[in-house]
């Protein structure tokens, strides 16, 4: 059974797809960090000094300054800055994977392209070709 499990972690595809979650969580990180530091930060800017991480909806009928007061006191509350931010990342992200997988299927269609070279032909065939070539010129 481990030698099975071996052969198993060791194939090709699940190599690449634990490459692929490693990188692709720090992607993720990086693409969050662009969203929140330095794509938000100029649209708060342009709105009148909006913090989309501070938005929020309180469902408790009371009323607090910031969501820092209003989650410390409990109260229920719906952060949609914070789900537009991630709907900001998701769009990143998906834009960027877009593009990747765009430029991997033009590389594909471009090697797919690209006629292969004819096969060379036979020991037989060349050894015809000196037959005729030679009786086409008489000697």
């Amino acid at each position: 059974m481990l030698n099975e499990f071996k052969a198993f972690a060791m194939r090709g595809n699940v190599v690449d797809m634990a490459v692929g979650i490693v990188i692709g969580g720090a992607f993720g990180r990086i693409v969050s960090s662009f969203v929140n530091d330095v794509i938000m930060p100029p649209i708060g800017l342009l709105m009148g000094n909006l913090d989309f991480s501070q938005l929020f909806v309180n469902l408790s009928g009371g009323s607090y300054e910031t969501l820092a007061a209003a989650e410390e006191a409990g109260a229920p509350v719906i952060r949609y800055g914070l789900f537009i931010n991630n709907i900001l990342d998701f769009v990143i992200v998906a834009f960027a994977i877009f593009m990747v997988i765009r430029a991997m299927n033009k590389m594909k269609k471009k090697e797919e392209a690209a006629p292969a070279a004819p096969p060379a032909p036979s020991a037989e065939e060349k050894l015809l070709t000196e037959i005729r070539d030679a009786l086409k010129s008489g000697n």
